[in-house]
């Protein structure tokens, strides 16, 4: 036999026997051979429980597993559950998004344009209050430098500050019955004359809106004329500032970059982009319209039934059935409030700044982590609490005020503007906006330690404390006591007798 014939019949033996040895070969070959085979086909002793372990879920684990599948998990239930309750909607009421359910009086559209034309008129009122007050703190700086006596010249600045003074007393006159008429002229006619919540409101936040930036151009102006009369007094002025320095920046052009600015807080200059890209105005241009249609959507289908079926349980104050349609609402409410502030934060705000190349875009930060209730209302909405930070919290606490007082303060203010933002256009001043500002004061009290505790379980309830008082409670409650207030007062959002 040759030697290829021998070695094809030793591996086709080797093959069916698992390497068997060749015949004639050593003991100790024939030994590992063997002991090959029984670890095959033995491997019950193997050590599985070589060192200590933790559970992946437990606490004192090392490492943090993905939560990816359970989030799968949670995004599937939600939409199998919505997806429940879309087709009980459908079958016990068909479709409800109609435009002729959405009728409106010609008269609130006129009104409404009135308004929104002659609002913004109170800024340029307040231009023209800074123009003059300009003109006077240059002529005192000219007669101040024209005054080289270094032995009066201290003198003259004293003078000059006493002035100063009175000035500004009478010009932070003038600005209060500016941006006050403003607000009161908007909020009697969208209360008595505007019957159409939507564009209530629409009107409504822009007065808001223009009072505020009024106020901050006053106020700010003020603190720039201050530092050009006493430069030595003054806190020095930021760098970026120097580009554009007082009285340089009181122009019409100036302020009306600051009129259509995505800011409430006037600064002469602003970081700027180098230019507009418009297919990115234009993406988030359709993201608002989107938004907008879902919250129509969302409103007209579901909340507007679930409203008006929980008309009788609270006129008979049916507590157990007000807290089943309170949690019922819930999630209504709360995809109403995520697409409109993705529609507006996101959306909107970033395509007006791209527009006016405005570089600034931090409109919010990860407010959905937060573990208080403080870290919530300084981080969803930014503009407003750079407002609040810049024009009510710092003063106050410069001027000696205890930090608790002047976030009480802020609170009070904000609480003014909710209900003036959803009492004033529905017509019922009931103070439940108001009310559910000032009850955060407690919240945070309660949170603001959890955030400080060393393990992250004290983040966590704060952050669960959050989302149950602004999903279960808040929201759904306030919108279910306004519409009952709003049907005891009109019966529907269009009646018969109120059309022109």
């Amino acid at each position: 036999m040759t030697d290829t014939a021998m070695s094809s019949g030793n591996n086709a033996m080797n093959g069916r026997t698992g390497r068997s040895p060749l015949p004639g070969s050593s003991p100790r070959l024939s030994q590992e051979f063997a002991k090959e085979d029984v670890q095959k086909k033995y491997k019950h002793a193997f050590v599985i429980h070589a060192k200590r372990r933790t559970s992946c879920l437990s606490r004192e684990s090392e490492s943090t597993p993905s939560f990816l599948g359970f989030r799968n998990l949670m995004v599937l239930m939600l939409v199998v559950s919505n997806l429940r309750l879309v087709l009980e909607n459908f079958k016990k009421y068909g479709v409800l998004v109609t435009l002729s359910g959405h009728e409106y009086r010609h008269q609130d559209v006129l009104l409404g344009w009135i308004l929104y034309l002659l609002v913004p008129c109170h800024l340029f009122v307040a231009y023209i209050i800074e123009s003059v007050a300009a003109r006077q703190a240059k002529a005192a700086v000219a007669r101040i430098k024209r005054n080289d006596d270094p032995r009066t010249r201290s003198q003259s600045q004293q003078r000059e500050r006493r002035t100063f003074e009175i000035t500004w007393t009478i010009i932070a006159l003038a600005h209060g019955v500016n941006a006050t008429l403003n607000l009161c002229i908007a909020t009697t006619v969208v209360y008595y004359h505007i019957h159409h919540p939507g564009i209530g409101t629409i009107c409504e936040l822009h007065a808001v809106i223009v009072w505020l930036k009024a106020c901050s151009y006053a106020l700010t102006n003020r603190d720039l004329r201050h530092a050009l009369l006493d430069p030595a007094v003054s806190v020095p002025l930021p760098d970026l500032y120097k580009s554009c320095p007082y009285p340089n920046n009181i122009t019409l052009g100036n302020l009306s970059y600051f009129w259509w600015a995505p800011t409430l807080v006037y600064q002469p200059v602003y970081p700027r982009t180098e230019k507009i890209r418009w297919d990115f105005v234009l993406k988030r241009l359709l993201e608002t319209i989107i938004g907008i249609l879902l919250i129509w959507i969302l409103s007209a289908q579901y909340a507007i039934p679930l409203l008006q079926n929980s008309l009788e349980m609270v006129s008979t104050l049916n507590l157990a059935a007000i807290v089943e349609r309170t949690l019922k609402l819930s999630t209504i409410s709360l995809a109403c409030w995520l697409a409109g502030f993705f529609a507006l934060f996101q959306a909107f705000l970033n395509a007006l700044a791209e527009v006016m190349r405005f570089g600034d875009r931090e409109f919010y930060s990860d407010w959905w982590n937060s573990s208080s209730l403080r870290s919530y209302w300084s981080s969803w909405n930014k503009p407003v609490f750079h407002f609040m930070r810049r024009h009510i919290y710092a003063p106050l606490v410069g001027r000696g005020c205890p930090k608790v007082v002047a976030q009480i303060a802020v609170f009070l203010f904000s609480g003014v503007l909710h209900e003036l933002l959803v009492g004033v256009p529905t017509h019922n001043i009931i103070g439940v906006a108001f009310a559910g500002m000032v009850f955060q004061l407690p919240l945070v009290a309660i949170t603001d330690p959890l955030t400080k505790m060393e393990s992250s379980n004290g983040r966590t309830l704060g952050n669960v404390i959050f989302w149950v008082s602004f999903c279960l409670v808040g929201q759904p409650l306030a919108a279910l006591l306004y519409y009952f207030a709003w049907q005891a007062k009109y019966g529907s959002v269009i009646t018969p007798r109120l059309w022109s």
